[in-house]
């Protein structure tokens, strides 16, 4: 990996829509590349103590399942590293907006291991790390707008860490101590 090319700052009001503050917030200090490495073996230390009878839990009939929120990380994952890249090669373009409940539906996620929903999160956090350690200092700053909402780079690395981080919370919070045990 090449090293990180500029010093990170976290994201000033004004760089992301309001409501990415929740994510945002939850990232702890300045190095959102820093927070986006330590979440890659946390996140996949999680999902091995977990069993794939584990993965099909929901803890509320209107929940997504174990699984169901893996995959949302994924595709979220994916969906902000691409507007970051779409951002960061100065592309002018306004970036689409999506219905989080529509790509759950449509992901078939049920169908899926728990275990390879684990492994495609590690190779798709390894991409963001990469995409994020391959930008200069200019392209942190790039501005563009996603979601009819102006966005900094520099915002979106946070929110990849914050919106998984914002997830694992509640995995942990609600979903795993909820599971009933044999």
């Amino acid at each position: 990996m090449e090293p990180k090319k500029a010093p990170l700052a976290r994201p000033q009001p004004g760089e992301y829509a309001p409501y990415y503050d929740k994510y945002i917030s939850l990232v702890p200090g300045d190095d959102a590349l820093g927070a986006l490495e330590a979440q890659r073996l946390l996140t996949l230390q999680l999902f091995a103590a977990h069993s794939e009878r584990d993965g099909n839990f929901r803890y509320a009939p209107d929940k997504w399942t174990v699984k169901e929120v893996m995959g949302h990380i994924n595709d979220c994952e994916r969906i902000f590293a691409y507007r970051a890249l779409c951002i960061a090669r100065g592309d002018k373009g306004e970036l689409p907006g999506f219905e989080q409940d529509d790509y759950v539906r449509a992901g078939g996620f049920k169908d899926r291991t728990l275990a390879g929903l684990g492994e495609e999160f590690a190779h798709i956090r390894n991409a963001t790390i990469a995409l994020f350690r391959s930008l200069d200092k200019e392209a942190w700053q790039r501005r563009g707008v996603a979601n009819k909402n102006e966005v900094s780079v520099r915002a979106l690395a946070f929110i990849v860490a914050g919106h998984e981080l914002h997830h694992r919370l509640i995995l942990d919070e609600r979903y795993f101590p909820a599971i009933p045990r044999a």
